[in-house]
């Protein structure tokens, strides 16, 4: 037997998969790589996250804005789109970004980032119809994407597994306070100023971040040979997003603007379980440097970590973008509705550096992914049980549990990917990570969205079909929150019923989401969280 032969023999569940050679995890030259100071390293990584902090702020603006945006555009029953534009743009862009900056250097990529949130911002701010600002959320999620993906690659780069999860939750502190503060920051401008200017007002933060990132982000370019471009998978990005556009087009029509056996809908669901083969076929067989590459996807920790952040994705943004509008349908302003999302975000930080903190001091995560998971399943279970008259109190309790399971649930998984693979690997893997994040946020909003408007359509149906001028009142309805404050006489009580039994059967279908991602998380392997970057 080989020497390589028997190292192989001799791996366990306690060593790192798909090693390929003792030397895979060093630098491309051979050597071992060099770990910077902890002064250095705040420095680099605080450049990075401020971008990170208006990502995550950007987040929770739209999803505390959705409603307003959609009832000044009088389209509320295309509220989704808001949100799935901005995350396709995220899904194609994201897998790619490791790629791309491997071989232009992250600095770059963080650069090229900032300029394009800030460009979608910008379109959106001064949007005049409803698909201008959905074109804006296209190009703010191929900057805003690349921010969140391109500083976990940067810290990869630089932190060695044992410590990786203190940092991934230093900086999912960053991210959490941005996503606390975006409610209730854009609830505050939408109820002065205009929803406008939520977008507009972030552009002066971003070119600071610009400069912030061209001074001091240096990591040392991957890839030298330029030709290395021609084996960018684009052709599997664009797959990707032609699967997720006529998915979602899909289901945002079929039974809310036409019905289910319409032509566009039976086209579009057709449409893309045949681009879903090609993205498949084209990952496995075509593509050198694949999006989501099929060999890492075979690993079980990586397939099932994968698999849970998609899932609990799928949950967690279906309710950022329902728990508002459950919020502004008990009455409460913008701003009232954003304050109470600032639970879920300081969870997510907490649970985010407490996870990282706890695997830094055990060096291993597979007892404390089974404590999260069941949180998020409990957390999520209770959020199910809100009404009209749950105690004030209680949502800021449950929505800072499952915040704070989430926030643990990205860091554990995210320490598991990389702990699976070389260091060769991790932008890739870590790519792939955030495609299925990317992806499961895109379609649980739509899921979310299709239970929603089919169940509030049939249930002001039930209700009011009888009434005079029903057709018009309920089409006002599904299309403007506000309409619920100019209901005729006798309506009011029914509609908010309508509109708690379809928001229900949102947060019970969520639930169900959730518990997928727990179940998929129990197949993932523990592995050994080396202390030193060339993980001996």
């Amino acid at each position: 037997m080989s020497t390589a032969d028997a190292e192989r023999a001799r791996a366990s569940e306690q060593t790192p998969l798909l090693r390929e050679a003792d030397t895979a995890s060093a630098g491309s030259d051979g050597q071992e790589p060099d770990e910077i100071s902890t002064k250095e390293l705040v420095i680099t990584l605080g450049s990075i996250w401020l971008g990170v902090f208006l990502a995550a702020l950007d987040s929770t603006i739209v999803a505390t804005l959705s409603a307003p945006i959609s009832s000044s555009f009088n389209s509320f029953s295309l509220l989704s789109w808001l949100a799935t534009s901005y995350l396709i743009s995220n899904a194609a862009c994201q897998p790619l970004s490791g790629r791309l900056t491997d071989i232009y250097s992250r600095r770059w990529g963080l650069v090229f980032s900032n300029v394009f949130f800030a460009i979608g911002n910008l379109i959106c701010g001064l949007a005049n119809t409803q698909w201008a600002i959905i074109l804006g959320r296209v190009v703010a999620g191929v900057g805003g994407g690349g921010l969140t993906a391109i500083s976990t690659f940067v810290t990869s780069d630089l932190v060695p597994l044992r410590k990786r999860g203190i940092w991934q939750g230093i900086g999912n502190i960053c991210f959490g306070a941005g996503m606390g503060l975006g409610g209730v920051f854009g609830g505050w401008i939408n109820d002065t100023l205009g929803w406008r200017w939520a977008f507009l007002i972030q552009i002066p933060f971003l070119v600071v971040s610009t400069f912030l990132v061209i001074w001091k982000v240096r990591i040392p370019v991957k890839e030298t040979d330029e030709a290395r471009i021609k084996r960018v998978d684009f052709l599997g990005a664009i797959t990707l997003v032609l699967t997720l556009v006529t998915l979602l087009l899909g289901l945002n029509t079929g039974g809310n603007q036409v019905p289910w056996s319409h032509p566009i809908v039976l086209a579009s669901l057709s449409l893309s379980a045949v681009f879903l083969g090609i993205f498949i076929y084209v990952e496995a067989c075509v593509a050198s440097e694949p999006v989501i590459p099929v060999k890492l996807l075979l690993d079980r920790t990586v397939a099932s970590a994968c698999l849970t952040n998609w899932f609990t994705t799928m949950a967690t943004f279906g309710l950022l973008f329902y728990l508002p509008l459950f919020f502004q349908v008990q009455g409460l302003s913008a701003t009232a509705a954003g304050v109470r999302l600032i639970p879920q975000a300081i969870g997510t930080s907490v649970g985010s550096l407490g996870s990282g903190i706890i695997m830094r001091a055990k060096g291993r995560y597979m007892t404390l992914n089974y404590v999260v998971m069941a949180l998020q399943v409990v957390a999520v279970g209770l959020i199910s049980t809100l009404n009209l008259s749950t105690p004030t109190w209680l949502p800021f309790l449950y929505f800072f549990l499952a915040g704070a399971a989430y926030g643990s649930m990205l860091t554990v998984t995210l320490v598991a990917l990389i702990s699976a693979v070389d260091h060769q690997h991790h932008a890739v893997v870590t790519s792939a990570s955030y495609a299925f994040r990317s992806t499961g946020s895109t379609i649980g909003i739509t899921i979310a969205s299709a239970v929603f408007q089919n169940t509030l359509k049939t249930g002001l149906w039930s209700r009011f079909s009888e009434r005079k001028h029903a057709a018009e009142i309920i089409s006002r309805i599904r299309n403007n929150l506000d309409e619920i404050k100019n209901l005729p006489a006798g309506w009011k009580p029914g509609v908010l019923d309508a509109y708690m039994v379809s928001l229900r059967g949102v947060f019970l279908t969520l639930l169900g989401l959730t518990a997928l991602g727990a179940l998929s998380s129990i197949a993932m392997r523990e592995h050994k969280l080396h202390n030193n970057m060339s993980r001996r």
